[in-house]
């Protein structure tokens, strides 16, 4: 399979780190081109996150995020699902182009380029462990490939999951189902609000390495929470390096 690269890249800073961000491009399972950032600040034997975003958004959503992830000794891929649209002044190439290919792009059909992405990373990028990152729809279909794939990832993280597919040919209990094969270490957590949409599935998972977190506050809804214009980011993040400081 041809594997393409967009060479473009982007010099930021976050909070007195500089570091080169690639946008890179490379082929969904039905040959759609997807398009991703690579934050590849460590060697690749360092672990590597791969980030998908919620809905209607693009690999934008990780722009604060990333960063901090590299600051912590991870790399990164934030990566343009098919299901999306645009945030932070990014738009999401992967949709735009399903758009113009005329493929599908609900929600479930991004299934597809979860897996991709994955073997993408694991071919190019990472020798060490690998982590999948998801937020909204995202967060539940990365526990549905950590649960279908357990020898592929070694742990999981998920930013307000649900069940979200019933309404797309899936039972009400696909999410579920999977959750329930999940071995690798998996951290979910959410909008204090939400905490019912998934505590099913996190009740389901035989991990024994499994945490969750609730904050005290509203909180936010997908990975958002993390962005620091949120006074209460402070908390997720604690939680959210303390998961991730016991993977190492």
């Amino acid at each position: 399979m041809k594997i393409y690269f967009l060479i473009i890249t982007l010099f930021i800073t976050h909070r007195g780190h500089s570091q080169d961000v690639q946008t890179v491009k490379f082929p969904s399972t039905d040959g759609l081109t997807l398009t991703a950032d690579l934050y590849m600040a460590h060697d690749k034997s360092a672990p590597m996150i791969v980030l998908f975003h919620q809905a209607r958004w693009s690999r934008g959503e990780y722009q604060e995020i990333a960063p901090k992830l590299t600051a912590l000794g991870f790399n990164c891929l934030a990566v343009d699902l098919r299901s999306g649209g645009e945030v932070n002044g990014v738009k999401n190439e992967s949709f735009s182009q399903a758009q113009r290919e005329m493929k599908p792009t609900k929600y479930v059909n991004a299934y597809i380029d979860i897996e991709a992405a994955v073997s993408y990373a694991k071919q190019y990028y990472s020798e060490g462990k690998l982590i999948i990152w998801g937020s909204s729809y995202s967060s539940a279909l990365v526990l549905k490939y950590a649960g279908d794939n357990i020898e592929n990832i070694d742990a999981v993280l998920s930013f307000s999951p649900g069940e979200y597919f019933a309404s797309q040919g899936k039972s009400k209990t696909w999410i579920t189902e999977s959750a329930s094969k999940i071995t690798q270490p998996v951290f979910i957590t959410s909008a204090r609000g939400e905490k019912s949409s998934w505590s099913s599935i996190f009740a389901a998972i035989p991990s024994e390495h499994k945490t969750d977190f609730v904050p005290s506050t509203a909180g936010n809804h997908g990975s958002r929470a993390l962005w620091p214009k949120f006074g209460d980011s402070v908390y997720y993040w604690s939680a959210v390096e303390n998961f991730l400081n016991s993977l190492k």
